[in-house]
């Protein structure tokens, strides 16, 4: 972040602070991922390049209160959030701009640079800029024949025809559900984007969503659209610098609520495929499998920390997952639906199956627009290698029950025990169903008729009574301090368990993570579980 005088030209209601000859003007860099949580060390948070979003929040809130600042030019370098992270980002320069100039600028004009910067009243891209507002797509490989061809098949038993996990493995293309589903998503995050941009840019909705069929590839014809307010080269922006050396320095002080006295709202994360056990991370490149697991353990433990905190008087769970272990999400369920404290759930980029199974009895339940939710459905499955073995003169041998060997990649189940496995999801299932039932106060056939492993947006999830309202964690933040009857300024703070540090175990243990293999699941083989990585382009 750097100080400067801008040349623009001034609106007629621009005043300057007392003492301020010229207009003020912070350039902040927004770029990489922007991850929710923030640090535990708030000056680290403040100085990190590639900061959280609760960072930038606070960040927001400081350059708000600067009274020397006349505005804020918003750079976006190589912003790789998700369409989530940009949307909650939308909000905290659209909260700025009530208070501040604000101008967005944007030499890669993509469907979530714009998404984010829309929540600046003006935005500004180089003649050269990189134009892509062609929708949202995406794109899987399906691995069934390739697996065949190598004498690999694939297991894969579900419940219902919309849960799509595991096909990828199984099957050597996408089957109409799957692709119904899919483009239902889609359609819903374009009018999302749709609606973000009509109501920043001042136009209806539907032109809007014109702008996706318009064919612009320059910044000119952006301009001419009416996507953006100017075209103009950064250093046409930039002018001498001004150092009000004493407002630089309260920028990087922490801030300090003023309520922290009548109680706190403590924010445990649950992110990456959920697992019994501790949380770790797993190294193998897979979707959804990569990177962080959340162990049921963990996150039981500090759920059960905050419940015990004296000064904590609502909890945050913030959701980015697809889910997975069946009884893992259901260990979790149980904690959030026995809290005496009110628990607020808050969705990220997915929130799917297992991820969706943890938020059913929350007191409120808040998702962006563009969440990737739902998925109420349950699968089993396993790699058969029969062919692989017998081509590679391999030869399992096997001693005692087969029963006991049922879920062995060495031969396909036999039709008893493919009963008996469905058998168990079918029971999974109605635990699920009943699970949502109850805590979203629906029928059991309306929840059926929502599940069957469907996803929806997070829009669409709002119709349907799936969540309460659209957000993200300031929201879910606001809900909770609601909730507990806390001043809107409370403090949050995040949770990690008794003997642990402040950052996630697979973080402090990453010997362990050599010792991690492709199936995470351990001997579970029943799995509430969204397994495409859905990465819109």
């Amino acid at each position: 972040m750097a100080l400067f005088s801008l040349p623009f030209p001034k609106k007629d209601d621009d005043a300057l602070p007392s003492g301020v000859t010229r207009p003020t003007w912070v350039v902040l860099d927004l770029s990489g991922p922007y991850a929710e949580r923030q640090p535990t060390n708030p000056v680290q948070a403040l100085l990190n390049r590639t900061e959280t979003l609760e960072a930038l929040a606070s960040r927001v809130e400081k350059l708000r209160g600067a009274a020397w600042l006349h505005g804020v030019l918003v750079r976006f370098g190589e912003f790789t959030a998700s369409p989530a992270t940009a949307h909650a980002v939308r909000g905290l320069l659209a909260s700025l701009a009530q208070d501040k100039r604000v101008v967005a600028y944007l030499p890669h004009l993509t469907m979530t640079t714009v998404i984010a910067a829309s929540g600046a009243p003006e935005l500004v891209a180089p003649e050269s800029a990189e134009v892509n507002l062609s929708g949202f797509g995406v794109e899987s490989t399906f691995l069934g024949e390739f697996l065949k061809k190598h004498g690999i098949e694939f297991e894969n038993l579900r419940v219902r025809e919309y849960k799509a996990a595991l096909t990828r493995f199984s099957q050597d293309h996408m089957d109409e559900h799957n692709r119904e589903q899919l483009q239902a998503y889609l359609d819903g995050m374009e009018a999302a984007w749709a609606q973000d941009l009509a109501a920043a840019r001042g136009v209806s909705t539907t032109q809007a969503a014109g702008w996706l069929a318009a064919d612009l590839t320059s910044a000119q014809g952006a301009l001419a659209a009416g996507v953006i307010t100017r075209v103009a080269y950064e250093d046409e922006l930039i002018g001498p610098a001004s150092r009000p050396f004493a407002a630089v320095a309260d920028l990087l002080m922490p801030h300090r609520p003023a309520g922290a006295k009548a109680g706190r709202v403590a924010v445990v994360p649950l992110v990456g495929a959920i697992v019994t056990g501790k949380s770790r991370n797993n190294p193998v490149p897979l979707p959804l499998l990569g990177g962080p697991m959340a162990g049921s353990d963990t996150v039981v433990a500090a759920l059960r920390r905050a419940r015990q905190d004296k000064t904590t008087k609502a909890i945050v769970l913030y959701v980015n997952s697809g889910g997975g272990s069946a009884l893992a999400s259901d260990l979790i369920w149980r904690e959030v639906a026995t809290s005496e404290k009110p628990v607020v759930v808050v969705m990220g980029e997915y929130a799917a199956s297992g991820g969706y199974y943890v938020a059913t009895h929350a007191r409120r339940i808040v998702a962006s627009p563009y969440t990737l939710t739902g998925s109420i459905g349950v699968v089993s499955g396993k790699p058969v290698m029969q062919e692989f073995n017998r081509r590679h003169g391999l030869n399992p041998e096997r001693v005692g029950r087969d029963r006991a060997l049922m879920y062995s990649a060495a031969r396909p189940y036999t039709d008893e025990e493919r009963d008996h496995v469905e058998k168990g999801i079918l029971e999974v299932y109605d635990r699920f169903t009943t699970r949502v039932a109850e805590g979203r106060r629906l029928s059991k056939e309306r929840v059926n008729e929502l599940g069957r492993g469907r996803i929806w947006s997070g829009q669409d999830a709002l119709e349907r009574g799936l969540v309460d309202e659209l957000g993200d964690l300031r929201t879910g933040l606001e809900r909770a301090r609601e909730l507990a009857g806390l001043p809107a300024d409370a403090p949050a703070w995040n949770v990690t368990p008794k003997g642990h540090g402040p950052l996630p175990e697979f973080a402090q243990e990453a010997a362990q993570a050599a010792r991690v293999s492709v199936w995470p699941f351990g001997t579970e083989r029943v799995l509430t579980w969204f397994d495409q990585e859905v990465r819109v382009r």
